[in-house]
């Protein structure tokens, strides 16, 4: 056999396993050039390289002893919100913990406040997902805004804006009053002679029109699209998108005006002898009934911060009521002659009026004081305020839209005009659209009005686009959440305000409406006792002993009072008396 030469045993599998290298991480450096593709310049740079392979092993190092090899955040944490948005998603000033207050208390304002804190930070967050911006009519140089026509902007616009200014004629049974729904998608007109019909005005879509053969005074939605209250001539009649009669409530006779108040689920009516009525519509009961003694109620409002009515008199007065009380809140001089229309702005802030005197105003509801005023030549028949803060008033068969009204600043000339074929009975603007809707002698006009709609909503109280099935569920929410009528008043803040009244004060109430006091101790009745303890002396020495005791109690306290203050005394005068003295005082004589 042939001998096994050496270079047979090298190439044998039993040869040495090397030792695997351990792989690269990222913060090595890993480009590597070939030795057949280096540069003669690289090979002079041997010495940055032995540099490079120093800091690769103190970066090792560095790990080996803990220390984190990321690179730091420049901006840690969560981004800053300018103030200016905070202040927008403000919601009131924050509430004081009362002095003497127990810890359960302390503790749960503190969670109330941090809650509050956080929905401000995380509303004024996710305002940057509202790309959409209000519109804005601007003319060319030296053009006024109220000489454009509807008809050049219905032209200018893309097709869909365009299709919202159009004209019914209906001139056979006006004039017309009208009302949108919350959502801004239906439509409700009703005229003087009987006419009724509700319509989905953006797709044209008929949903119910009849005769009711009766003089029809005012038409109002209720809390969905489904259901609607005429207010006829004898009666109020409340119907369904079908057009079929639901109720007659009989106790609601002579309704001239209506407004639906959608958090309480109440619709409140102004008759023509005088009352002031309320109605649940989810139970179907009358809650409460008030007689203004102030003669015939033809203009009414609501102020939707906080669902009290606004009544507008013939003595130029404007009343404010609640389903609470039998008198008024609040009563205002605000015209010399009859008022002959109100609006009121959502914040509940700005209530404008006109009256018989031809003149509008502008008052700061807070504070019950005018803000400005203007003359009208003619007068505003109505009145109407949009989301925006657009004023829209009906003089005759003209439509005027301010801008800027609300505040300190002047009404100035009017930001749109539109002229009609008859006189003006109705105005309402759209929620969520810059549309105005005005019904008039000859039918009803929809006005395109840039700039006057809110255009983001909240889908979770009032979607335009929500199907059959989140109507229903968003109709069992909202009765879950039905405000009561009783918490009905000027300051809806004060609902969350810790009551500050005295014991005293408050224990003076219980004694004048119960007519005893609760607290007070039972006169002492001394046990009948055998063996004759229990004779007629023996019972009134037991009495003396516990007569007076308040009195004794009283005593002590005031004595143990005394003493301490006596004692207080006496430190703070040894204290200043030590105070007083040095260590040179010793070697005086």
């Amino acid at each position: 056999m042939a001998a096994v030469t050496p270079e047979v045993l090298t190439s044998t599998h039993v040869e040495k396993m090397k030792k695997k290298k351990l792989p690269k991480r990222y913060w090595e450096e890993t480009e590597k050039t070939d030795q057949s593709q280096r540069r003669p310049e690289e090979e002079q740079g041997k010495a940055g390289q032995n540099q490079n392979k120093s800091t690769v092993k103190e970066k090792s190092l560095k790990r080996k002893n803990g220390e984190s090899l990321e690179k730091k955040d420049p901006f840690p944490g969560e981004a800053p919100i300018p103030q200016k948005q905070l202040q927008k998603f403000q919601r009131g000033k924050k509430c004081k913990v009362p002095a003497g207050a127990r810890e359960r208390l302390k503790e749960a304002i503190a969670i109330s406040e941090a809650m509050s804190e956080h929905a401000q930070k995380q509303a004024a967050r996710y305002d940057l997902l509202l790309p959409e911006d209000a519109g804005f009519l601007e003319g060319d140089e030296d053009e006024d805004t109220n000489t454009i026509s509807q008809a050049d902007i219905a032209d200018a616009v893309d097709i869909t804006s365009g299709s919202k200014y159009f004209n019914l004629h209906l001139s056979q049974f006006g004039p017309y009053r009208l009302d949108y729904s919350r959502t801004g998608r239906n439509l409700l007109v009703g005229g003087k002679k009987g006419h009724v019909a509700c319509i989905d005005w953006q797709t044209k879509d008929l949903k119910c029109e009849m005769n009711v053969m009766e003089t029809v005074n005012d038409v109002k939605w209720l809390h969905t699209e489904a259901m609607f209250a005429v207010a006829q001539k004898r009666w109020l009649y409340i119907y369904d998108s079908k057009g079929v009669e639901l109720h007659c409530v009989k106790k609601f006779n002579d309704v001239l005006r209506m407004q639906f108040l959608p958090y309480h689920f109440l619709l409140a009516t102004a008759s023509a002898t005088g009352f002031l009525q309320y109605l649940d519509v989810s139970i179907g009961k009358e809650v409460a009934a008030i007689c203004t003694k102030m003669g015939r109620l033809d203009v009414m409002a609501q102020n939707p911060h906080n669902a009290v009515i606004h009544l507008g008199h013939p003595n130029g007065t404007v009343s404010l009521w609640s389903p609470n009380q039998k008198e008024s809140l609040v009563k205002m001089l605000c015209h010399r002659g009859a008022v002959r229309s109100l609006a009121v702005d959502k914040t509940g802030t700005y209530m404008v009026t006109s009256g018989l005197d031809r003149k509008l105003k502008v008052y700061d509801i807070r504070a019950f004081k005018p803000l400005h005023s203007c003359f009208l030549p003619a007068g505003a028949s109505c009145l109407s305020l949009s989301q925006r803060g657009l004023l829209s008033a009906a003089t005759g068969e003209i439509v005027q839209v301010y801008q800027n009204v609300l505040g300190s600043n002047p009404v100035s000339k009017p930001y749109m005009a539109h002229r009609l074929r008859g006189q003006i009975w109705g105005l309402a603007y759209c929620p969520f659209e810059d549309v105005l809707g005005i019904g008039h002698g000859e039918g009803f006009t929809s006005m395109i009005v840039p700039g006057a709609g809110e255009p983001n909503f909240d889908a979770l109280d009032t979607n335009p686009y929500r199907s059959h099935k989140q109507r229903q569920e968003w109709e069992v929410k909202a009765l879950l959440e039905k405000v009561q009528p009783e918490l009905i008043g000027l300051d809806p803040g004060q609902l969350s305000k810790v009551d500050q009244a005295s014991f005293e004060q408050r224990h003076k109430e219980q004694i004048e409406a119960l007519g005893f006091d609760p607290l007070a101790k039972d006169k002492f009745k001394p046990k009948t006792k055998k063996k004759g303890r229990s004779s007629a002396g023996a019972i009134e020495k037991r009495k003396r002993k516990v007569a007076h005791e308040d009195q004794r109690d009283e005593i002590r306290q005031s004595v143990q009072e005394r003493t301490e203050r006596e004692k207080e005394l006496k430190e703070k005068s040894n204290e200043k008396k030590l105070g007083n003295k040095s260590t040179l005082d010793r070697f005086r004589k």
